[in-house]
């Protein structure tokens, strides 16, 4: 049971580390400190219901249509070239000082950072990719125990991940605020999400 636990941990890392749409969106509230670790939960939690759904039966379902399964690998290809084209923008408009006074403003409005987080997490087809289709199908492989052991670590691996990343982002925010850094980071975020959509669009 240890080892399917571990087993799910390692692979939860793998498919939540790389920098994608959830971790850049955690990652700017971070730098902001802008309810940062209210965003990180929104994420876990949604990792969570979308693991469960896709270990316990959701992946077979899609498994067995291609047609949908080709669906949500283009819906997440459109949407990583939207994210990489809005961050190449920012990086091309280097308005980041006033950026940073516009947000300042909203701070303390939190049902901003629950919508945007939602909306980051749940109108992102590739999420649903990475967490019902690829770990829901390598969970539905075990039985019994063993399989809730692999989904107990595909939820861990989130939760340590994204409550990691706020925490330090917020740590290093004096650093990682500065413009020239945040338009570095808006660079590499633009080309990662190409890059993604490119592995997507060769797997179909």
């Amino acid at each position: 049971m240890f080892s399917p636990l571990l087993q799910g941990l390692f692979l939860g890392g793998s498919m939540i580390i790389p920098l994608g749409a959830q971790n850049s969106h955690v990652l700017n509230h971070g730098i902001k400190k802008n309810h940062h670790f209210l965003a990180a939960s929104i994420c876990m939690l949604c990792d969570v219901v979308l693991i469960a759904l896709g270990v316990f039966g959701g992946a077979k379902l899609i498994a067995t249509s291609p047609t949908l399964v080709t669906v949500i690998s283009w819906g997440g290809i459109l949407f990583l070239c939207g994210y990489a084209v809005l961050s190449f923008r920012q990086a091309w408009l280097n308005s980041y000082n006033s950026a940073h006074e516009k947000a300042e403003k909203t701070n303390k409005r939190p049902w901003l950072v629950i919508a945007s987080t939602l909306a980051v997490t749940l109108l992102n087809p590739h999420v649903y990719l990475d967490t019902v289709l690829i770990l829901g199908s390598v969970g539905g492989q075990f039985q019994g125990h063993e399989k809730i052991a692999f989904a107990i670590g595909t939820m861990l691996a989130s939760m340590l991940w994204f409550y990691s990343l706020a925490g330090a982002a917020a740590k290093m925010s004096p650093w990682l605020n500065q413009a020239k850094v945040k338009r570095i980071i808006d660079i590499l975020v633009g080309l990662i999400m190409c890059a993604i959509a490119w592995t997507l669009f060769n797997s179909l």
